[in-house]
């Protein structure tokens, strides 16, 4: 199992390749990149990790979480792995990631933000409250019941019924436990990204999605508001989880701003 400093990650692609680091959202799961890997690999040394405290790295509970602690660990991970720069790609908390590290490093090439923010909206704020109300009312199962109302479509998720109750199980098996989750939560909405370090990344796309229920679309293009030359691709469908659902469009597009 490749691990290092608490971190389990996952290496494809060649080694020889441009390093590409893909960072998932609330779930922390390097697996949920699984539609895209291959796609990226083709010209990419693709590292994928799980967060610190979720799937198969360190889950040993910590006493806080902070984004900028998850930005730490992937430069640590980057030093590890002796990457000097790398192309990053961040969903939703992921890309709050990325953010952090561009700010606090110069090793940040191209970074793509899907469905992120710089000011979290009130309205995902309601909606992690009706999360948070489901895990500590109603219980994990309920949460994860819940989870893929807030990451697609309704039109997808009816024709992929069978696959979200499937699925349940193995989150059951791999969730972080009912502390971590909230502390992750807690620190998805205290973090805003300086306004003065968005403004000096030197490279940034913003990936919004129309029909995202979690992050509204406006809440993601002004992200890219604050960044010079910032570039931006919008789904028209999709949902939060654009990645997933229409995999080859969101491949397209990340693999036409990373080879530009």
């Amino acid at each position: 199992m490749p691990e290092t400093g608490g971190l389990w990650f996952e290496e494809h692609g060649s080694p020889e390749a441009p390093p590409l680091i893909l960072s998932s959202g609330l779930g922390g799961s390097g697996a949920y990149w699984a539609p895209n890997i291959a796609a990226l690999a083709q010209d990419h040394r693709v590292i994928t990790y799980d967060h610190r405290g979720t799937g198969r790295s360190d889950r040993t509970p910590l006493a806080s979480l902070r984004v900028e602690d998850m930005a730490g660990d992937v430069i640590a991970l980057m030093d590890a792995l002796d990457i000097s720069r790398a192309h990053f790609i961040g969903h939703a908390l992921g890309g709050a990631i990325g953010i952090e590290t561009a700010i606090r490093t110069n090793r940040i090439e191209r970074l793509v933000v899907v469905n992120g923010w710089r000011t979290l909206s009130p309205h995902t704020r309601r909606c992690f409250a009706a999360r948070l109300a489901l895990l500590h009312g109603a219980g994990v199962e309920a949460f994860l019941e819940a989870q893929p109302l807030f990451l697609y479509p309704p039109d997808w998720i009816a024709s992929h019924d069978a696959q979200m109750s499937a699925e349940v199980a193995h989150h059951a098996a791999s969730f972080p436990g009912v502390d971590a989750m909230v502390q992750r939560i807690e620190a998805v909405q205290a973090y805003s990204p300086d306004p003065a370090g968005l403004a000096a990344l030197s490279s940034l796309l913003v990936i919004a999605t129309r029909d995202d229920f979690l992050v509204p679309y406006v809440t993601a293009l002004d992200l890219a508001g604050f960044v010079p030359h910032a570039k931006v691709d919008s789904f028209a469908w999709g949902g939060h989880a654009c990645n997933v659902t229409d995999a080859a469009l969101f491949n397209r597009y990340v693999l036409d701003y990373l080879r530009s």
